[in-house]
């Protein structure tokens, strides 16, 4: 029995289409039909994608005189999970919803420092009546809390998100239907994507500027409120970037695209490793500098020079993924 006749059995045999095989596939019905036609042969890395996604060995495929089903053992330990056009429409829904959770809890571990830099000055400053202890007190308290509020979003989407883990940590094909709407809905979203990309990247950039501003006078307490706007433009523009890059990430995701590409898969894993040490580490240097010295009006430079230096240990990444290819 020829390759021919082999996918032309397997296809049929799952009940899909030359439509659907095409779709599962990522290519066009008229080259599975010419497969079927022996008119061509796959190229070697599609017939190890048809041994995937039918869960028979490469030499069953390509060996004519082999004609009873070898089914490959890495199929039987672990299937390949099909995601239904249901899951799909219920994934995106669960992240766009995620994706404003987890904007607004970063917003607030940005600004969680801005009552504590406030009260702070206004201890310092005769025009206002606050005692250090008052100050450093309350100030912590709201920090704290605002930062439990951000953990607790964290951990709730995290939870709502868990029924969807497997599309990070297993392969996966998706069913009829699935690839088409996915280019729908972002096809739909990408202006918004790209103007709230653009916004984040111009609130960013101008963040510092009422900061340099209060230079221009010599008082402290006006320094410091700016520096708070300072922050709030920067948490701004960091909501608009994580809420957009959620929802474009979990469509790149079902399409397989992107970062998320098979390809890829090792360099985006690498990333979300070192990432996740990155700001852990950041973390802990601004609350053990912050404890141990008291220096909260000094300490927060920790997150803008984390924030300069993110895209530098990511390029790095990304050259020793490459290395090591």
């Amino acid at each position: 029995m020829i390759l021919a006749d082999k996918i032309t059995d397997l296809r049929k045999k799952n009940g899909w289409s030359q439509e659907e095989l095409a779709e599962k596939m990522g290519v066009s019905r008229q080259a599975v039909s010419k497969w079927e036609g022996a008119q061509t042969v796959p190229d070697l890395e599609k017939i190890l994608q048809l041994s995937r996604l039918f869960g028979v060995t490469t030499d069953y495929l390509l060996k004519d005189e082999i004609e009873t089903e070898e089914y490959s053992l890495d199929a039987d330990r672990a299937p390949v999970r099909r995601v239904t056009l249901i899951q799909a429409h219920e994934n995106l829904e669960q992240r766009e919803r995620a994706a404003k959770s987890i904007a607004a809890a970063s917003f607030l571990c940005v600004v969680s420092v801005i009552p504590l830099l406030l009260l702070s000055a206004a201890s310092e400053d005769a025009r206002f009546q606050v005692s250090e202890g008052l100050a450093a007190g309350a100030g912590l308290v709201a920090l704290l809390v605002l930062v439990a509020a951000a953990v607790a979003m964290f951990i709730s989407c995290g939870f709502r998100n868990a029924p969807y883990e497997f599309l990070d940590k297993e392969p996966f094909e998706t069913e009829y239907g699935v690839d088409g709407m996915v280019r729908e809905k972002q096809k739909a979203y990408r202006p918004a994507h790209a103007r709230c990309s653009i916004a984040a990247a111009c609130l960013c950039v101008l963040s510092p500027v009422p900061l340099f501003l209060g230079l221009i006078r010599e008082d402290e307490f006006l320094w410091v409120a700016l520096l708070t706007v300072t922050l709030l433009l920067a948490g701004i523009g960091a909501a608009l970037f994580i809420g957009t890059g959620v929802r474009w990430a979990a469509m790149q995701k079902l399409l397989k695209e992107g970062e998320y590409d098979r390809r890829d898969r090792k360099k985006t894993r690498l990333k979300e490793r070192v990432s996740t040490a990155y700001w852990l580490s950041a973390t802990a240097v601004y609350l053990a500098w912050s404890f141990l010295t008291a220096d909260w009006e000094i300490s927060w430079v920790v997150w803008p020079v984390a924030g300069v230096l993110f895209p530098v240990v990511m390029s790095l990444c990304s050259l020793l993924a490459e290395r090591e290819k």
